[in-house]
């Protein structure tokens, strides 16, 4: 049942998501930045991006909770469907003057993402997808209109020999990381911020995001759904499917690896 609903709330979210973005460029982003008590750094955009999202989400699904990283206090959801927002990724990228941050709203069902909404306000671009149902790759104006949607889908892994490409944080890259990298030969780097890695690998721009340190659930939950939609995968260190309905504390991801072949190990 849930996964028809989705579908029918897949624009309405979408256009939630617009409208959050809206909400983060109207604020003048050289203002006050707090920390919250993890050391992360949190501004007035992730806040008002958040009731946006939190008063949208009361309108369009009522009945369903919300895990939000403004809002993670709350503790996880007791349920088996629910939201998982991050309602500014990338928060660095945004006080340093790059344009390399997102919009992050997921629907998880029964541990696994089922849809997911990246918006990169800054640049005019969303990618969504529902599982089972594809990718798409939107392009949005500066008055929030879209003016084209494309179906994307991930590409396969180049073989063994061939370069490939692999996104990797602008921000939180670390030593494991670099020698997952390592172990496969050929590599091209692809640096950049926030969510984005995901939706390159949806749009076949990209093979593979590998993050070895810790990062947090609303982080990874709609990106994961848009790869996995495109085609692709979202695994552990040890290539089983990550979910989302495993007690974590503070919402802590260890590692993960984003695969845009659903067949590469």
């Amino acid at each position: 049942m849930i996964r028809d609903t989705a579908a029918a709330w897949l624009q309405p979210l979408t256009d939630l998501v617009v409208r959050a973005g809206a909400a983060i460029l109207e604020i003048d982003r050289s203002g006050k930045v707090d920390h919250k008590s993890d050391g992360s750094p949190v501004t007035a955009a992730d806040l008002a991006a958040d009731r946006v999202i939190a008063e949208g989400l009361a309108q369009i699904a009522p009945q369903l909770p919300t895990l939000s990283e403004e809002r993670c206090g709350l503790g996880r959801p007791d349920a088996p469907s629910f939201f998982v927002i991050d309602p500014l990724d990338g928060t660095k990228e945004y006080v340093s003057g790059r344009d390399e941050f997102t919009v992050n709203l997921a629907l998880v069902s029964d541990g696994e993402p089922l849809l997911g909404i990246v918006g990169a306000p800054a640049l005019g671009v969303i990618w969504r997808g529902l599982v089972g149902h594809g990718a798409e790759r939107l392009t949005v104006a500066a008055d929030g209109t879209i003016t084209s949607t494309e179906p994307i889908r991930t590409r396969p892994l180049p073989p063994p020999g061939a370069p490939w490409t692999v996104a990797i944080s602008r921000s939180h890259l670390d030593a494991r990381t670099l020698a997952f990298i390592a172990e496969r030969p050929g590599a091209v780097q692809a640096q950049m911020g926030s969510a984005l890695k995901f939706g390159r690998i949806a749009e076949g721009a990209a093979d593979i995001y590998p993050r070895m340190s810790p990062t947090c659930e609303w982080d990874i939950a709609a990106g994961a759904a848009v790869v996995i939609a495109a085609g692709g995968k979202l695994t552990d260190a040890s290539g089983a499917p990550l979910r989302f309905d495993v007690p974590r504390p503070n919402f802590i991801v260890p590692e993960f690896i984003a695969w845009g072949d659903a067949d590469a190990v």
